[in-house]
């Protein structure tokens, strides 16, 4: 553990979700994507939601989840519809 809670919205129980999906680092969590990561997460943890995934997203972007951009949490929305059809 260590350096994923380093980038923004990840704590500690974010943290240990993301290394039991396999992502041991921020460098895995850029290169995978939220909604890649997501998945993985949500096969793991029925909970997964959508606020984790605006999180996901955030420190992939290097930035705190309010500050994405409205139309990436449009498109991260759309993305958690279709897959929970």
């Amino acid at each position: 553990m260590g350096k994923l809670l380093h980038l923004p919205n990840i704590n500690q129980q974010l943290e240990q979700k993301l290394i039991t999906a396999g992502i041991e680092n921020p460098e895995m969590l850029r290169e995978k994507g939220s909604r890649n990561v997501f998945l993985r997460i949500k096969t793991l943890d029925s909970g997964a939601c959508y606020n984790m995934l605006l999180s996901l997203e955030g420190a992939v972007q290097g930035v705190l989840a309010d500050d994405l951009e409205e139309e990436v949490k449009e498109e991260l929305k759309a993305f958690m519809e279709i897959f929970n059809q």
